[in-house]
This record gives C-alpha cells, sequence and structure tokens, in this order.
C-alpha cells in the first residue's frame, strides 16, 4: 500500500510536470504566431509603401526598400532565387501581395492626391524616409567607414541631386506615349527598384509620360500593362547581379553610396510652393505621420 502511494504521488507530480510543459509549449507557439504575424503586417506594409513609392514623383521604391531593410534579401532573391526562397520565403508572399496593391491600387488614389495637393502626398512620404535614415546609417557603417566610403556618399548625393535638377528645371522635351515608350518607362520603373535612389517618375514627369501611364495603371489598360511590366521585369533582371556583386566587393563604398542616393533624392522632392497655410500645416502633420509609421515599421524589424 506504501509503494502505491508512493508511486501515485510521483505519478502525480509527473502530470503535473508534463501539464506544466504543454503549457509553456502552447504559450510559446501563441507568442512565435503573434510574433510571425506581426512580421507579416510589417513586410504587408513596406510592400504597399514601396511600390506606392514607386508611383509617387521624387521617390524611389529601391531607396524604400533599402530603407525597410529589404533591399538587400531582395536583391538576393533576384539572383540566387534557389537559395534564398527557403530562407525568405515567409516575406516573400505579404511583401509581393503589398507590392502590387502599392503599386497598382493606389495608382488611382496617388493621382487623385497630387491633384489634390502634391506638397502634401510628398511631406508624407519624406517623413516616411527621414524616420529610416538613422537605420540606414547604422546599416552604412556595420563594416567600417573609410575615407572611400564618404566620397561614395557625397559624389553619389551630388551626382543624384544635379540630374534632378536637371530634369525638373532645365528639360522640358516631351513625346507621345506609345507601345514603346510604355516599355521604357517600365524599365525605368524596373530601375528605381534595383538602384535606390533611382527617381524613375521625375524623368516620366519630365518627358510627359507620368500622367499617361498613371491613368494607365490606374484603369488596367491592356496597352500599358502589357508595355510596362515586361520591361520592369527586364530592367530589375538585367541589374540585379551586377548591383549585388558590388555590394559584396564593396560594401561600405555602396552603402554610403546609396546613403547619398537617399538623402539627395529626399532634398531634391523637398515642396518650395504652398496653396495656403493649411496646406503647410497638413504638410507637416503627414510628415510626422510618416515618421511615425516609420518607426512603427523599424520597432517591428527589432523584434
Amino acid at each position: 500500500m506504501l509503494d502505491d502511494r508512493i508511486g501515485l504521488k510521483g505519478g502525480g507530480k509527473t502530470a503535473i510536470m508534463e501539464m506544466k510543459i504543454l503549457l509553456e509549449k502552447g504559450a510559446g507557439r501563441m507568442a512565435g504566431d503573434q510574433k510571425s504575424a506581426l512580421h507579416g503586417l510589417r513586410w504587408l506594409l513596406c510592400g504597399i509603401l514601396i511600390g506606392a513609392g514607386a508611383i509617387l514623383p521624387g521617390v524611389s521604391g529601391g531607396v524604400l526598400a533599402v530603407v525597410f531593410d529589404i533591399y538587400r534579401p531582395f536583391m538576393e532573391l533576384l539572383t540566387h532565387p534557389l537559395a534564398a526562397i527557403p530562407k525568405y520565403w515567409k516575406w516573400f508572399i505579404p511583401l509581393g501581395l503589398g507590392w502590387c496593391a502599392g503599386f497598382m491600387g493606389f495608382a488611382k488614389g496617388i493621382a487623385a492626391a497630387i491633384v489634390l495637393s502634391d506638397a502634401v502626398t510628398t511631406w508624407l512620404f519624406i517623413g516616411l524616409i527621414i524616420g529610416t535614415v538613422p537605420a540606414l546609417f547604422r546599416e552604412a557603417g556595420k563594416e567600417g567607414r573609410h575615407v572611400s566610403s564618404w566620397i561614395s556618399l557625397v559624389l553619389c548625393a551630388l551626382a543624384v541631386f544635379a540630374a534632378l535638377f536637371y530634369i525638373g528645371h532645365v528639360v522640358h522635351a516631351e513625346v507621345e506615349p506609345n507601345f514603346w515608350w510604355y516599355n521604357f518607362c517600365g524599365m525605368l520603373w524596373g530601375m528605381g527598384i534595383v538602384i535606390p535612389g533611382m527617381t524613375s517618375s521625375s524623368i516620366m514627369m519630365a518627358l510627359g509620360l507620368y500622367q499617361p501611364m498613371l491613368e494607365g495603371l490606374a484603369n488596367l489598360d491592356f496597352l500599358v500593362l502589357a508595355a510596362s511590366l515586361p520591361g520592369m521585369v527586364l530592367a530589375i533582371l538585367l541589374l540585379a547581379r551586377m548591383v549585388t556583386w558590388f555590394f559584396h566587393t564593396h560594401y561600405a563604398i555602396a552603402y554610403h553610396g546609396i546613403l547619398g542616393f537617399v538623402l539627395a533624392s529626399t532634398l531634391a522632392i523637398i515642396p518650395l510652393k504652398y496653396s495656403s497655410a493649411l496646406e503647410i500645416g497638413l504638410s507637416a502633420l503627414c510628415c510626422g505621420g510618416g515618421f511615425i509609421l516609420a518607426f512603427f515599421l523599424a520597432r517591428l524589424e527589432q523584434r
């Protein structure tokens, strides 16, 4: 009888310990599920913003990919898909869906917002970029900072700023939209994704192609889609390996150059004309909102 009691007590303790382990495992799974959901939300929001950034004049989708720390995994996916897919498949689906929603779905909304107030819309994206510049600066210095890194930053910033100034204030040529010009626009968008700081929308505006492209995307025009999407894919595939190689061999120089792209493209799109004091106030509000959103996304990445 005594042995039975001892066995019963031992069995009870064992059952309690097993139940405790199961509860801890269940809590761990729930915490893991919540963490995965937060990361999925972050990638979806980042995809929406990157796709929308490709539409907005003066903003590079590649720059937003860099500041949200998505650029390097994306380039790895393009250049070494067999090795990258097992590593990044969890973020690839929400990011891709978000990008499609931002690029296609936001075309009409951003077009309407630009018509209402170009300054307010632009300041929203400026806030997003400003909120992530500190993280980008830390990332650029992960492998040290040398004289060549600072030279890269200054030269890239000057080159991008000069190019944008030339396009915005010197060139006034316009072309007639057709299949080949839409294909050219798609290639510009692809370059803007692969090369951070490449503000393709600004070039299209200078050529008079931006508004027709935006309207075509918003209305799902077959000619625009059939011409621009293949051009975009072709540009991404052709440039991906070259850009990835440069990152692997000259990381600090490449990343400081991108930081220069980000700073110059941000300075170049700062609106200088406002219709009223209300527009100035709304611009400041949207800039602050963009900054907070970028901070929230950065916090999700750190978890």
